[in-house]
């Protein structure tokens, strides 16, 4: 089973000035249509979106939902494409975006499923059930939960910032998980358009690593994100999916995804120099 570490993900943060994540998130319908000539279009799309990226990456987030949507085939894309960044570039660290959440065995296959089977480094989970709903997850020392705290849809003003006994809901999260077994190993879902909330985030938990979705398509802000989530070692993964993958439907799309990807590691590169400036 290939085993996580948290000292590799580091050291390609700062071997490649980059803590860009590209998400994987494939619509048939908004991939190049002559990809649909392809024996397995989906793979074919990813293979070559990992091809032009990966210098300017630290890691790949596959969301689940985009390929159980296609059925077995759906599977089978999503496992050539894992193997392959596992076989290819077994440095770069992998997230199932899978928000899974149920107790007991159920967590404990679903663990199994991603962690054993498909041999990713982290999984998503939601924390809305609680404890004995993630420590199946974290039962595995060598592999990265990330729990789903404030995220960057409209509809996480419905609960995640609800105050109970005087304290939001998802900062209740933050403090209770940091209390669960293999603690060390979480990371936390901090939406890139919620950048004013990282401030009391990084109190709660300052070593956590944070995985930001919502720079870019969803108008997140980069310099925002950055200003107010960076700790000592970086501490953020910034996804970016749409505005990287799609940045061209044309026989050009893997060069323009690593154009996209490229500025970003660039801007990535400049705030790293001016907080590490020992870079």
């Amino acid at each position: 089973m290939k085993k996580f570490s948290l000292d590799t993900l580091k050291q390609e943060i700062f071997s490649k000035k980059s803590f860009l994540c590209v998400g994987l998130d494939v619509d048939l319908n908004k991939i190049p249509p002559f990809l649909l000539k392809e024996e397995d279009p989906i793979f074919a799309f990813n293979k070559a979106i990992i091809d032009a990226t990966h210098p300017y990456t630290i890691a790949y987030k596959p969301n689940i939902a985009f390929y159980e949507a296609y059925g077995e085939k759906g599977w089978q894309s999503l496992r050539k494409t894992i193997e392959y960044l596992n076989e290819q570039h077994p440095k770069l660290f992998t997230i199932a975006d899978a928000k899974r959440g149920d107790i007991g065995n159920t967590a404990t296959m679903y663990a199994k499923a991603f962690f054993e089977d498909l041999q990713f480094d982290s999984v998503t989970v939601a924390p809305y059930m609680g404890q004995d709903s993630v420590e199946p997850f974290l039962a595995f020392e060598d592999k990265a939960t990330i729990l789903l705290a404030l995220t960057s849809n409209k509809g996480a003003f419905d609960f995640q910032t609800l105050t109970t006994e005087g304290t939001p809901l998802y900062q209740q999260v933050l403090t209770r998980s940091q209390q669960w077994h293999n603690a060390q190993n979480l990371m936390y879902v901090v939406g890139a358009t919620k950048a004013e909330y990282l401030a009391d985030i990084r109190h709660i938990v300052p070593r956590a690593f944070l995985l930001v979705p919502g720079v870019g398509t969803q108008g997140g802000n980069l310099q925002e994100v950055c200003k107010y989530g960076l700790n000592d070692e970086v501490g953020l993964i910034i996804n970016a999916s749409r505005a990287v993958i799609y940045a061209s439907q044309g026989e050009d799309f893997a060069q323009k995804a690593a154009e996209a990807a490229h500025n970003l590691q660039e801007e990535m590169a400049t705030i790293l120099q001016q907080k590490y400036p020992n870079l």
